[in-house]
């Protein structure tokens, strides 16, 4: 079964001052961006989650 990942919590999501809001900082290819932009439920090959104890629980 696959994960389905929210931005709001990957450690590749984060605000970008000159934009002035937060910005994936993985380039995805065109491919990629085409299935993020049509799929409310992508599967980001590249996320990366920011809750340090699910880490440590996976290393246990």
């Amino acid at each position: 079964m696959a994960q389905v990942t929210s931005c709001d919590s990957c450690n590749n999501y984060s605000y970008d001052e000159d934009y002035e809001c937060y910005v994936c900082d993985v380039n995805l290819d065109e491919d990629e961006m085409a299935r993020f932009l049509s799929c409310a439920k992508f599967e980001c090959p590249y996320y990366q989650s920011d809750n340090e104890y699910e880490v440590v629980r996976h290393q246990m």
